[in-house]
């Protein structure tokens, strides 16, 4: 092909992938959805796990501590924050003691009528409402009568303080000038409800920046210092943490692959045109999920390209099979069937997380699946036509030939690789520990100082067990509150005992319509209410007028109609009673638990109250959802492996040398797992996708040691182009498994040890020759 073709060709590819890169960037939306990566929930114990780590109100929790200054300065703080960040629409409620009456929608405030059970043992007569005037009367003249004087025209009966007083848990934080602190009074608490989920990095990250922003504020030259804990914080610290990581190490790790490239071809030519299939396959893939899916989560993507990686390896084996008296055309073509057979099978291996019911699998497989079968076509149809001519024989070079005479040297390959294999099964069954690790937790691995600070702010704030619920099922919303208020004799009863501190039903804040018509025919008419009020205010220095508002507002609640959870959505009490009536189907109610110390008093409890009342354990629960996971990734897998049987046929059509290709490849992932797991090492998501990419590339290496045969010429270019490949893939995942990050870890440790296995054994196991030479 002429220059000017090869210059024309090369700009219609950089206009192609422009072209992908664009409509990418236009459609890809980045998610930070934890949920994305766990199986569907077939339960409503799965449904509330995972809902409380995506969209429930305990993943948008921020746990926020101030210090740095004296207690008053700190409590001045707090206020200020609160009122700063309660203007920024960033937070559905900032909490910090000071919450009562406010939590009540002000138009709502004549049903606290129907909400309080204040006056169930005392009725507004002559005789209750006199005792109340009476005692407003000694507020008036006390230190707290700037308090009590606001809501004197409104609520002589203090309605509203016995329902805040009601509504506060039992157990609350320290208090100091009205405002939370921990024990030692060192650092003012708060508690900000975020309107974004707590897995969604970009939001929480602007949350955060507003909430440093308004300390900065209100610091006015104090040295605040702020700390901040939570599923938002955490999220947006990994990925913080992990971006960076990868970003540097694979900056490393590309500068080494670049030098490794131009060593092994002696010049740059080479190296910067296989960047092309590569960069084809990161597109291919970002485009195709852009397509499919619109969105795409961070996990996706790290993964994806780290998959992508493999893409490379396409390129490199056309390289090493260059030859002088050939064009890179005949050379493409005579390695075409190998490389066709090592792209489809390993395209049918991810093809199982399509239907692994994971849907970021199944985008991890749309991206891989589309980039690695671009970068195979653009290798095998575009590549050829901006080769140069061969200068010399890749398979001649030093350190290949003496390569190649090192297996002479090596004992019989069946026999040590029966006993390796021996060995490894060995490790794995005869060991005590759990293969598997079925904390979800780990999906997102914290710092342990993060941890224990996290439980530490927790406990300062007397936070509700986060580990365990009462969840009580039933047909909707009212026979859910109804049942509430039949179980609150009970739960009183477990408090007593000292089962726990305190429970926490939605009939707490909400009672069912059924009660509160029960209490709105209580209240009197409205002469009947005026006459015992001027009854009650005989001889008092109260003028009647004053008491407007109060008669005003129970003649509305004598005409309203109950309270649904509809009508205190946007209202910190809304919040509240959101968390505890989740949207569910089948309807739940969730009954939060603090001070938790007898679980199988609760158990009992449960047990003995009904079909529709269990305990469930958060923890429990994760790990039935992660058990319920591998189980469908391990069929998934199966059925992967048997398309890949049959693949593997059609190519290489003799079912002995499909079981000589495989063969090594199954060997390196047993003895990869056995080694991971006497390292004391427990398997989770990251390293099955990461054992997968590593049988992949083994898949390849193993296909093309066995094409080369015998033939000395094919073997060591053969050995070279899978050197070069193995040996750059060893330098990206040797650096990922030095990152301090578990996840960046766990990948780079499981990759680089697969394929030095799969170096091993393919070199060994499958050298028997396939002509697919045309």
């Amino acid at each position: 092909m002429s220059a000017r073709r090869r210059a024309a060709l090369a700009l219609l590819w950089a206009v192609l992938l422009a072209a992908l890169a664009a409509f990418a960037a236009a459609r890809l939306q980045t998610s930070g959805d934890l949920r994305l990566f766990m199986p569907a929930a077939q339960t409503t114990d799965q449904r509330l796990l995972l809902d409380s780590l995506g969209e429930g109100p305990g993943s948008r929790l921020l746990l926020i501590a101030l210090s740095g200054a004296g207690a008053e300065p700190l409590a001045d703080a707090s206020r200020a924050l609160r009122e700063a960040l309660d203007g920024q629409g960033l937070f559905r409620r900032v909490l910090n003691g000071e919450q009562g009456a406010e939590a009540f929608p002000e138009d709502s405030l004549p049903y606290r009528y129907l909400l309080s059970d204040g006056l169930a043992a005392r009725p507004l007569d002559a005789e209750h409402l006199g005792r109340a005037l009476r005692a407003r009367l000694q507020d008036l003249g006390s230190p707290a009568a700037s308090l009590i004087e606001p809501w004197l025209a409104r609520d002589p009966t203090l309605e509203m303080l016995h329902l805040a007083e009601r509504w506060q848990p039992a157990r609350e934080p320290e208090r100091r000038f009205d405002v939370w602190f921990d024990k030692a009074g060192e650092n003012a608490l708060l508690v900000a409800e975020t309107e974004a989920a707590g897995f969604d990095p970009e939001a929480q990250q602007a949350a955060l920046r507003a909430l440093r922003a308004a300390v900065d504020e209100v610091a006015e030259g104090t040295p605040l210092r702020l700390e901040v804990s939570g599923p938002g914080a955490f999220s947006v610290l990994m990925r913080e943490r992990t971006e960076g990581e990868a970003t540097r190490l694979g900056l490393l790790a590309s500068a080494a692959m670049i030098l490794l490239m131009g060593l092994a071809y002696r010049g740059w030519r080479l190296p910067l045109l296989g960047a092309l299939p590569l960069a084809t396959a990161a597109l291919a893939g970002l485009g195709c999920v852009a397509w499919l899916f619109g969105s795409v989560h961070g996990i996706t993507l790290a993964f994806g390209f780290t998959l992508i990686g493999i893409a490379l390896d396409y390129p490199v084996h056309l390289f090493s099979h260059r030859h002088a008296e050939r064009s890179a055309w005949q050379d493409a073509r005579r390695i075409g069937r190998t490389l066709a057979a090592g792209v489809v099978s390993t395209c049918l291996a991810y093809a199982s997380f399509l239907v692994s019911g994971v849907a970021g699998l199944a985008q991890l497989a749309a991206f891989a699946i589309a980039g690695l079968l671009a970068a195979a076509l653009s290798t095998r149809w575009l590549l050829p036509a901006l080769m140069p001519a061969a200068a010399g024989d890749p398979g001649r070079s030093a350190w290949v030939m003496r390569l190649d005479r090192l297996p002479g040297a090596l004992p019989q390959a069946p026999r040590w690789a029966t006993l390796l294999a021996v060995l490894a099964l060995a490790a794995l069954l005869a060991s005590p520990r759990s293969l598997w690790d079925d904390n979800l937790g780990r999906l997102t691995p914290l710092p342990q100082d993060l941890v224990q600070r996290d439980a530490e702010l927790r406990a300062a704030l007397r936070a509700s067990d986060v580990r365990h619920l009462l969840v009580l099922e039933g047909t909707d919303t009212e026979a859910l509150l109804q049942r509430c208020e039949a179980l609150l004799p009970g739960l009183d009863g477990l408090v007593e005992a000292g089962a726990l501190d305190d429970a926490e039903p939605p009939c707490r804040y909400l009672p069912s319509q059924r009660t509160q018509l029960e209490r709105r025919a209580a209240l009197p008419d409205a002469e009947t209410l005026r006459a015992a009020l001027e009854a009650a205010a005989h001889n008092l220095p109260f003028r009647q007028e004053a008491f407007a508002p109060f008669l005003e507002d129970v003649a509305a609640a004598r005409e309203a109609a109950p309270l649904g959870p509809a009508d205190l959505e946007g209202s910190p009490l809304g919040s509240r009673l959101a968390s505890l009536l989740p949207a569910s189907e089948p309807p739940v109610a969730l009954i939060g638990l603090s001070g938790l110390r007898d679980v199988s008093a609760l158990q009992r409890f449960a047990a003995t109250s009904g079909d529709d009342l269990h305990l469930l354990d958060m923890k429990a629960a994760s790990e039935a959802l992660a058990a319920t996971y591998r189980e469908r990734m391990l069929l998934a897998l199966s059925l992967a492996f048997a398309l890949l049987l049959l693949a593997l046929a059609a190519f290489l059509r003799d079912l002995r040398r499909v079981g000589q290709v495989l063969a090594p490849v199954l060997l390196a992932a047993l003895c990869t797992a056995a080694a991971l797991h006497l390292g004391g090492v427990a398997f989770n998501l990251f390293h099955l996708v990461a054992l997968i990419l590593a049988s992949g590339l083994g898949l390849d290496y193993a296909l093309f040691f066995q094409r080369a045969g015998r033939d000395p010429d094919e073997r060591r270019r053969t050995l070279h182009g899978i050197g070069v490949c193995a040996v750059s893939t060893l330098l990206v995942f040797g650096l990922l498994a030095s990152s301090s990050v578990p996840v960046l870890r766990a990948i780079g440790l499981t990759v680089a040890l697969g394929v030095a296995f799969n170096l091993l054994l393919a070199s060994q196991l499958a050298a028997e020759r396939i002509d697919d030479r045309p």
